[in-house]
């Protein structure tokens, strides 16, 4: 046994390999045709690799013995007699589907065409690998399939929808073999056609794409009556049921297990047209209704349906007499189950079949507009289902509701008027005569401004504020910083009466006011809607304005010697058109006329305020903090002192008067401004005059060596003893060729010996010193690259008056002198160039040993010299 068990897959292995090359196939078991039906037999070739398209042969034998040539597709003389004018007609062809595969089509087959069909390919390979031809049986059969309506012609059937429908056809078959008949219902509309319900050969229903839903529910079946009719029920056509009908039978044998459709046949049933349902809505055109009163329309239904129909009706309300617009409203419904949806003011009722009532109470202003009704016609189905037939919109009923507006009259009064600037303005806004004013009606006030203009301008009202309908008051643009800052106030005194007041009246207040009363009718949901806007006539806010006048007289009471006296300056204020002014003063010095030391610039000395309050403005002498001082003789006078005064004070001094009104309270406006005559200090002395110059004995130095530079001061006129002379001197540099760039203060030293460095980002040091009653010393320790530049030296001179007290003189400055650092070229290169000639010395001494080295033993060779022979040498100069 354990011998003979490989022999079965030895014999797999060996049937593979005499199979491996072409296979040629066509459908396994017998094809079954009925005559006058299409025969199409398939061909394909497996596993080759041979040329682009293969050819094929087609042979046919009635007995499946001998084979007679039918078609091929390379060789247009293979066919035999009988089968070459079917070909030219074109009952029989070959139809190629790929390169390897071709398909036999037969119409209209007959019966001498049941039989035996070989399709082979032709081949000139030199070895055959695989089968090249195979062979398929056809029977055909006679038309035994017998199908027709069940009445001739097809009826038209008029519905619709809603009601009920049957079709019917018969199909049998006398086939001499067992068949399966399966049948389907398919709706033709136009050259659109949809499959409705199928009964397949194995006995099983199939509903069409939509079906589902009627098929499951039991609104379409398909039954059989008796044993060859087929019927198919709806028992509530819709409107996509219209449509042509035809009933299409397949029959289906079973051979070897699987299923093959022989043949198939249709037949027109009948054809359905569906019936529009006629449904008209209708409504009143114009309704006046009193405001307060109801509100009654009725819709009314036009219909021919009179079976189990079940009406559904909406009412609508919208602004405009479009319905299709976005935007109506539902107001009430009344659904196909007789519920009613609806609001506590609006009610909606059936009266009888054909009418419905919609009933709106209490109407007002705001139910002005138009109605609709919708009617929808629902119709029941399968299964508790419902189905809309028709539905109609009315024409709009156009209902206006007529109200009593409020009668009333509006009356603007002027209780303050200012008589000039900041005086306050009260004005008094009335309702009199208000009639039919009851609790629903309310009173709100809008406050308008329009500036007085020429009557050819152009007037525009500015709004100030406005009142809703809750008394939530808003104001305008221009008025709510100003009502927030509490200048305007607006208040309601009493249900009729509103003021509004202006704290301080400007000039551009000045125009005429009015007021607009609005009345608002209360609502059903409690809002509140505008019914009515009365004007006032305008008040007009003027005043005669005069223009502010400010004048200030300066004087000096007593005259002016010398530096280190008292000055003293008094001004004088009178105004004009001022209401209850006070002053405040502020004290300005100029350079005097002629005075190009430094830019003519105004310069702020004190001030006092109109609450007569003292400060120091640009007063940036610390030595002489209380110097100077500003005080109030008088309502209208003040008085300036400046003590121990200095030759650096002379200038021109003023006085800048402000005067300030009242506003209410603490405030103050500012009503004019004006300056007083100037009073000149001018100091007519015959003093020193001082000068400066630069020196230095090394302008030019090497990097790292000491600049010296020395500031020389030289006094001319007036000898002086040097205890009475004190000098502060600044140093400053320009690191630039020219004097283009801003000056860099190096060094300082007051006048009492206390000497300030400025901090600097290189390396160098700086010390200042004085070395005598008139020189003084800058040095530069270790310099920089960074020290070249333009030097100079600042120096502000101080004197000893007779008095004993210090006169700061005018600043002078020298004469720039440029210091230029140089570098130690033969230092900087020293080490450098040493260090270059020595490695180029080790380097040349090295490639001299290392060159003698290998000439000596690497490139050493050894020259064999041939002894010539003297008798052949001999020879030669014989020869």
């Amino acid at each position: 046994m354990g011998r003979l068990a490989p022999r079965p897959l030895l014999l797999a292995l060996l049937w593979l390999a005499l199979c491996r090359g072409r296979v040629v196939r066509v459908p396994a078991g017998t094809l079954v045709r009925v005559v006058g039906t299409e025969l199409i037999i398939p061909c394909n070739v497996s596993d080759y690799d041979g040329p682009s398209e293969q050819n094929f042969d087609w042979s046919f034998s009635s007995s499946g013995s001998s084979f007679v040539e039918l078609a091929s597709t390379w060789e247009a003389g293979f066919p035999a007699q009988p089968y070459r004018e079917r070909l030219q007609r074109g009952d029989i062809l070959l139809r190629r589907t790929a390169n390897d595969a071709v398909e036999l089509h037969i119409r209209n087959v007959q019966s001498p065409d049941q039989g035996h069909y070989k399709c082979s390919t032709p081949s000139t390979d030199a070895t055959v690998q695989g089968n090249y031809e195979d062979t398929v049986q056809v029977k055909v059969l006679p038309d035994a399939l017998h199908l027709g309506p069940s009445a001739r012609p097809a009826p038209s059937l008029s519905l619709r929808e809603g009601e009920p429908f049957e079709l019917r056809c018969t199909a049998s078959s006398a086939s001499p073999l067992h068949t399966h008949l399966a049948v389907l219902w398919e709706l033709h509309r136009g050259p659109a056609h949809r499959s409705v319900l199928a009964l397949t050969h194995e006995g099983r229903f199939r509903p069409g794409p939509g079906y589902e839903q009627r098929y499951h529910s039991g609104d379409v079946r398909l039954d059989t009556a008796g044993s060859d009719a087929y019927r198919l029920s709806v028992s509530r056509a819709l409107s996509a049921d219209q449509g042509t009908y035809r009933c299409i039978v397949s029959e289906w044998i079973t051979e070897q297990g699987s299923w093959q459709e022989i043949q198939e046949k249709a037949v027109e049933v009948a054809t359905v047209v569906m019936q529009p349902t006629v449904l008209r809505a209708s409504v009143p055109r114009n309704v006046s209704v009193a405001e307060g009163k109801d509100l009654d329309l009725t819709c009314n239904i036009t219909t021919d349906r009179a079976d189990d129909v079940r009406p559904e009706v909406t009412w609508y309300y919208s602004r405009t007499p479009d319905s299709t617009l976005p935007g109506p409203r539902v107001l009430a419904r009344l659904d196909r189950d007789s519920l009613t949806h609806s609001s506590p003011h609006v009610a909606l009722s059936h009266v009888d079949a054909r009418s419905f009532h919609l009933l709106v109470r209490d109407v007002s202003k705001e139910n002005s507009g138009y109605y609709f009704c919708h009617v929808a016609l629902w119709v029941p189905g399968h299964n508790r289902s419902w189905h809309k037939v028709a539905e109609a919109m009315s024409a709009a009923a156009a209902v206006g509701v007529t109200w009593l507006e409020p009668s009333y009259q509006v009356y603007l009064n002027a209780s303050k008027v200012p008589g000039f600037s900041d005086d306050p303005t009260e004005l008094e806004c009335r309702v009199l005569d208000a009639r039919s004013a009851e609790a629903g009606v309310r009173f709100t006030v809008s406050w308008y401004y329009r500036m007085n203009r020429r009557s050819d301008d152009v007037v525009t009202s500015e709004l100030l504020a406005v009142m809703d309908g809750d008394w939530t008051l808003k104001y305008g643009e221009k008025s709510r910083q100003r009502a927030q800052d509490g200048e305007f106030i607006f208040s309601k005194e009493h249900t009729d009466t509103f003021n509004f007041r202006i704290q301080r009246t400007t000039e551009e207040d000045r125009g005429n006011y009015y007021c607009v009363v609005s009345a608002w009718t209360k609502q059903r949901n409690n809002s509140w809607v505008k019914s009515k806007d009365v004007f006032s006539k305008p008040v007009n806010i003027f005043w005669a304005s005069e223009e502010s006048v400010l004048v200030v007289k300066a004087r000096q009471p007593k005259p002016f010697f010398a530096a280190g006296n008292t000055f003293e300056m008094t001004c004088k204020v009178s105004s004009k058109n001022i209401r209850s002014p006070r002053y405040s003063v502020l004290i300005t010095a100029e350079k005097p006329v002629g005075d190009l030391s430094s830019a003519n610039e105004t310069r702020y000395i004190i001030s006092l305020n109109q609450d007569s309050v003292v400060k120091l403005e640009n007063w940036t002498d610390t030595a002489r903090v209380d110097g100077v001082v500003l005080e109030k003789v008088q309502e209208d006078e003040f008085r300036y002192r400046m003590y121990q005064t200095q030759v650096s004070d002379a200038g021109l001094y003023r006085c800048v008067v402000t005067a300030w009104s009242p506003v209410g309270g603490s405030l103050w406006r500012e009503a004019a401004t004006s300056l007083s005559n100037p009073i000149e200090i001018d100091f007519q002395t015959s003093g020193p005059v001082f000068n400066a110059s630069v020196h230095s004995e090394t302008p030019s130095v090497t990097r790292g060596d000491l600049v010296r530079l020395f500031c020389i001061v030289t006094v001319e006129g007036a000898v002086l003893d040097p205890d009475d002379m004190a000098f502060d001197v600044s140093w400053f540099a320009v690191h630039s060729f020219g004097l283009d760039k801003a000056p860099i203060l190096l060094s300082s030293l007051d006048r009492k010996g206390i000497v300030t460095t400025a901090r600097r980002d290189w390396k160098s040091d700086l010390s200042l010193e004085r070395v005598s009653a008139l020189e003084f010393l800058l040095q530069v320790h270790g310099s920089e690259d960074q020290d070249f530049g333009n030097y100079y030296c600042s120096v502000t001179p101080w004197v000893k008056s007779p008095t004993g007290s210090w006169q700061k003189e005018a600043e002078i400055q020298s004469k720039p002198i440029f210091i230029t650092v140089k570098m130690d070229v033969l230092n900087a290169f020293k080490y450098p160039l040493l260090i270059g000639v020595g490695l180029s010395t080790v380097i040349g001494l090295l490639s001299c040993l290392i060159g003698y080295c290998s000439s000596h033993w690497c490139c050493k060779k050894e020259v064999q010299e041939t002894r010539r022979e003297r008798r052949r040498l001999m020879s030669m100069e014989m020869d």
